[in-house]
Order: structure tokens, then sequence, then C-alpha cells
């Protein structure tokens, strides 16, 4: 009786159990980007859970069309030649889903990797994300300004992030908004982004960075524009300047919590792109940014 019970209760316990989490964040998208990714990530899940149940029923009826049975010992089955039908499709059709796959991913690659849709002709909020031990700097160069641990974004506006690591290599990832994309030494590398809807975010570190990693976060909020504006105009106005020894002490090892200043480190500590010992990637010039300041500073 017991055993007739058994895996009844154990699929209602799961069952019970699943419909108390939340959605994956990487499946609740904020912006196109991250629809795009989310898209493919479903469209992956069907197409394997019909690989999955065919396979199975396929198991399935197999083991019950050539169960063993009741032979004499001396039993020998006739031999049967290779079906080429059969193998075609065997062979076939995986070669076809992962064709299939192949473009999907291609054309989705293109499409994250550029500004995200809808907002081509839109100027793009541009920001550094620094990473060090266990840390998040956000340097705003045209609204001179830097964060640590916290990033502010607004809506409906295309996100230009210039990522690079004062440290080892870290993953740069907001899943709500898009996938991650790795921040190195010696290089500089652009992610594109946009946030459709307001709301906080959860953003981290995606990749293994010794000790301090699975505190390496960071939050985010996004807002629509006139407030992101009032909130550069208040931090203008109350925070601290960031100094090269401030900086320099903010990169020591270890955790911090949210800081806010005016000034940016790529002042005095600018990342190592082709003119400063690193090599270019995404075509960045930085001193197409010092530009935009300085123009910003005469008007």
């Amino acid at each position: 009786m017991k055993k007739k019970w058994a895996i009844p209760t154990v699929i209602f316990t799961i069952v019970t159990v699943l419909t108390g989490c939340e959605p994956l964040m990487v499946l609740n998208p904020k912006g196109p980007q991250a629809q795009t990714q989310a898209k493919d990530i479903m469209l992956s899940i069907w197409i394997m859970s019909f690989i999955v149940i065919v396979v199975f029923g396929m198991l399935a009826y197999m083991l019950m069309k050539y169960r063993a049975s009741k032979q004499s010992k001396n039993y020998e089955p006739p031999h049967i030649e290779g079906n080429a039908f059969v193998e075609a499709i065997c062979v076939g059709i995986p070669v076809l889903i992962i064709i299939f796959l192949s473009i999907v991913s291609v054309q989705s690659n293109n499409k994250v990797e550029a500004a995200p849709k809808g907002y081509e002709n839109k100027k793009p909020l541009i920001i550094f994300a620094t990473s060090s031990n266990w840390k998040w700097h956000f340097s705003y160069p045209n609204e001179d300004i830097e964060t640590v641990n916290y990033l502010y974004i607004p809506t409906d506006r295309p996100l230009e992030f210039k990522l690079y690591s004062n440290g080892p290599i870290t993953s740069f990832w907001i899943p709500q908004l898009g996938g991650q994309k790795y921040a190195m030494s010696d290089m500089v590398t652009t992610l594109h982004l946009a946030a459709d809807v307001p709301g906080e975010y959860m953003g981290r570190n995606a990749n293994f960075s010794g000790k301090g990693f699975a505190e390496n976060t960071f939050d985010v909020k996004a807002m629509p524009e006139n407030d992101f504006n009032k909130w550069v105009k208040e931090v203008k106005e109350t925070a601290k300047p960031l100094t090269k020894e401030k900086f320099t002490e903010l990169l020591e090892p270890g955790h911090l919590g949210k800081l806010t200043f005016t000034g940016t480190h790529l002042e005095y500590l600018p990342p190592r792109t082709a003119e400063n010992g690193g090599h270019n990637h995404n075509s960045i010039d930085s001193s197409e940014h010092s530009k935009d300041k300085n123009a910003e500073h005469m008007q």
C-alpha cells in the first residue's frame, strides 16, 4: 500500500515546491537584448524537450516490441542488413537541428552585439564598468560621476558599457537586461544593453575570481530619464570628489558597501587601450570620450 502512494506523493511534492519558486531572471527579461536571449533559451528548451519525449517514446516502444521471448536454446536470429532510410533519419535529423540552432545563434548574437532594437537612433549613455577584488566601479565620463557597487540607469535609452578589470578576469552580468561579457585587465570590451521597464535588478560577476567571488555583486536601478538626471544633479551637489589616493585605497582586495563620488578615476588611471599599453576591442576610443566631456564643460 505504501509503495502504491510513493510515486504520486513525490510528484505532488515536486509540483507544490516548484509553484512557490520565482521565475528565472533570464526568463523574465526587462530589455530588448535580454528578450532576444530569453526567446532563444525557450526555443532550445522546447526543441530539447521534444527530442527527449521522442527518444523515450521510441525506447518504450522498442522495449515492448522486441522484449525477450521464450525461444529454444538453439534459436538463432535471422541476419538483418542495415536500413538506409532509418540511418539517414538518425543522422540527418540531428544535423538539421544543429544547423537550425547555429543559424538562430548567429542571428541572435548579431542582434545583442549591436545597438538594442528600437534604440538605433538614440545617443547611448556611456558607462565604464571596472571590476576589482571584489567590487564594481561605475564611471559616467560625460556626467563626471562614479559609483561603487551600484548602478543607476535611465529607461528607454541605449546603454554602452565599456568593461575592463583592475584585477583578475571577471564577467559583467545583469541577467534581466542581457547576457554576460568578460572584463579583462589589458583590453576594453563593449556591451550594449537597454532597460524598457523601471525597476531594481541584480548584477554580478559571473566568472570565478577568488574567495570574494560570491559577494562580487551590485545593484541596478532603472528609472525614467528625468529621475536619472535629477540623481546626477544631486550627486554633483552632495558627493565628495574621487581622488587618486582614494581610488587606490578602493582597489585594495575586500568588500565595500555603496559609494558615490564626483569625478572619475578615468582621468588619472585610464583603461589599458592601445595607447595605454593594451589593445582595442569593439573600437573604443578614449580620446573621443574626453572630447565629449570637455565639450560638456564648455557649454
